[in-house]
């Protein structure tokens, strides 16, 4: 079966790339963040589980780590990326659970994670337009709220 998108194809780029986690609860909070409330349409995506935290030096990450970079330059030398913009979410299972970690020591590390993201983001592509944000529930909806890294 063949399945026709109602949405119109746009060939231009708007050389952003967002990093976030893969969680399938989060995805459409994300793109709806992204797209209007940063305003970045057809946003280029890294997710994987963590999203930041791969980038942050842990050692359990090491493996994605290698992805990651490999992507990043790819997309900045290719797509021209001149933004990235980096989110971790409140409760995120790659900390609680290939780290152990547990709040609220789980979202201290998370908005450190960001910080050393930003900067490793930057040592790898030479960009210095990184945003990072922290997703956080407050019963039914999702907040972004920024880090300054």
């Amino acid at each position: 079966m063949t399945y026709k998108s109602k949405l119109q194809y746009d060939s231009s780029r708007i050389h952003a790339a967002a990093l976030y986690c893969s969680d399938g609860r989060l995805g459409e909070h994300f793109d709806d963040f992204l797209q209007n409330g940063l305003n970045l349409p057809r946003y280029d995506r890294l997710c994987l589980p963590g999203g930041p935290a791969c980038v942050a030096g842990h050692p359990q990450a090491h493996l994605e780590e290698g992805g990651v970079v490999d992507e990043l330059q790819f997309l900045v030398q290719v797509h021209k990326l001149k933004r990235v913009v980096l989110i971790a979410h409140q409760g995120c299972a790659f900390y609680s659970n290939r780290l152990e970690l547990k709040e609220p020591r789980l979202e201290l590390v998370q908005k450190a994670d960001l910080v050393r993201a930003a900067a490793f983001v930057h040592r790898v592509t030479s960009l210095s337009n990184i945003e990072a944000f922290y997703a956080r529930f407050d019963g039914t909806d999702i907040n972004f709220e920024p880090v300054q890294v």
